[in-house]
């Protein structure tokens, strides 16, 4: 008999020691190995705002934001509140052969945000946004070609995975979808050279790329623009992890005063809870696809526009304007990139610190000393990008800020927080990362005898 007082967070309690036991045996062993190596198997307990909580009740400071999730923060009261009235209203979700009332206001309050555009199409997740634009790039060009940029990240399912520009995560998976092709990031010659075909029926481009946190020029999404217009290329715009007042303004491209064709939404969205996805398009693309009665399901989800997933939308855009989120981003976002950049002269690890608003990379280097260079090249040598460990597992087990390497192999440690952090929570990321990489810097050292630890794990598994 089933036990109508199904108590989950109870269960959270009772089974929450054996966690990493429970994935080794059932979902993803190595994950639990590489937490166990690097040491942060901390055993989360609670996520409040910017923060988390160990089961020792250590507080951390969540800079990973769940890969840009929890723009507004975990567990926001507005967010809970606004599901908690959706399960408690018995409403007609996911009817099918009916049209969804929450969507409907979903899709009008982000197209206030998005005047230019006048059609949303709801998924589940960014990656089916992205399975949709290529659908519909193709479908209302009629034009098999899709191009994207070099060291760009779409998503993992095959047709994101094949406009994403990291073996890593392709190989041992292709040939993946054909029509696609790649182009230099920032370079507009090669860009005008593919669409000069007239074979291309999208060109979909990160504003600033998430694998890396690499910017734009000035000239480049403009540029991009123009061309697209010139050559009648869809100009798509993943804003799956910048979009939502990551980088200081809703959309990331309004910094270069772009208009893209489409526009990917996804991740903060979502609110952290319930997954969700949005394409944004002009009426034009939009009505290429759905031109008949016979094909009003043409392409389509059974979970989007469930009811759960409309309400955590507009819960966070309403949290984003009350508490004025996106201005807190671009203020914080200045402010922590002045106080980082003032560090680099000091050090020579340090190489750049780049981005826009709450999305922040800080890049590290070859030394030009011969004792640190020594030792950058030995880790350079067992793995590459090893280095950078040497400052993310210290910040977290010193200092209890979570970061991560913003991609397989490079140099960057990226900030993604909370746009809901304060004045004081960047004080504790600057000394955080002024003592850490003042460590790196003493060799030998404790955080040395750590990238020996790294060595001959990386040692172990290649052989």
């Amino acid at each position: 008999m089933l036990n109508s007082n199904l108590d989950v967070s109870e269960m959270f309690v009772e089974r929450e020691n054996q966690r990493s036991s429970m994935h080794s045996k059932h979902l993803n062993e190595q994950l639990v190995r590489v937490l166990k190596t690097i040491g942060y198997d901390v055993g989360f307990q609670k996520g409040q705002g910017q923060y988390l909580f160990d089961r020792d009740g250590a507080r951390y400071l969540d800079l990973l934001s769940g890969f840009g999730v929890f723009a507004i923060g975990r567990n926001h009261p507005s967010l809970r509140t606004a599901l908690k009235s959706v399960l408690d209203s018995d409403l007609p979700n996911l009817v099918q052969l009916d049209v969804s009332t929450l969507a409907g206001v979903l899709a009008e309050r982000l197209l206030e945000y998005v005047p230019y555009l006048d059609k949303v199409f709801f998924a589940n997740s960014g990656a089916e946004t992205v399975e949709a634009a290529i659908k519909f790039a193709r479908g209302a060009t009629g034009r098999p070609g899709i191009v994207y940029c070099g060291h760009a990240y779409h998503g993992l399912t095959y047709g994101a995975l094949s406009l994403t520009d990291d073996q890593n995560f392709r190989g041992g998976f292709e040939p993946l979808l054909p029509g696609c092709t790649t182009v230099p990031f920032n370079d507009l010659a090669a860009l005008e050279q593919a669409l000069s075909s007239r074979e291309i029926a999208g060109f979909i481009v990160e504003p600033i790329q998430g694998k890396g946190v690499n910017m734009p020029s000035d000239e480049f999404l403009p540029g991009a623009a123009a061309l697209c217009k010139k050559y009648g290329t869809i100009f798509i715009a993943d804003e799956i992890q910048t979009g939502l007042g990551r980088t200081g303004r809703f959309l990331a491209v309004e910094h270069w005063n772009v208009e893209p064709d489409m526009v990917l939404l996804s991740k903060a969205l979502s609110g952290g809870h319930v997954p969700v996805g949005a394409l944004l398009t002009r009426k034009a693309i939009f009505d290429k696809i759905f031109n008949r009665m016979d094909r009003a399901v043409v392409h389509g989800s059974t979970f989007a526009k469930n009811d759960l997933a409309m309400a955590a939308g507009i819960a966070t855009l309403e949290v984003l304007k009350a508490e004025k989120l996106i201005e807190n981003a671009a203020k914080r976002g200045a402010e922590l990139r002045l106080a980082l950049n003032r560090m680099v002269p000091g050090y020579e690890l340090m190489k750049e610190v780049r981005g826009k608003g709450l999305m922040i990379g800080v890049e590290f280097g070859p030394p030009k000393s011969l004792r640190l260079k020594a030792s950058w090249n030995v880790l350079e040598s067992a793995n590459k990008g090893l280095f950078v460990q040497l400052i993310t597992v210290p910040l977290f087990k010193d200092h209890k800020v979570l970061t991560q390497v913003a991609g397989h192999g490079l140099h960057t440690v990226k900030l993604l927080s909370p746009l809901t952090i304060t004045e004081e929570d960047c004080a504790w990321i600057v000394r955080a990362f002024d003592d850490v990489i003042a460590q790196s810097h003493k060799v030998p050292g404790a955080i040395w005898s750590l990238g020996k630890t790294l060595v001959d794990n990386a040692m172990r598994k290649s052989a």
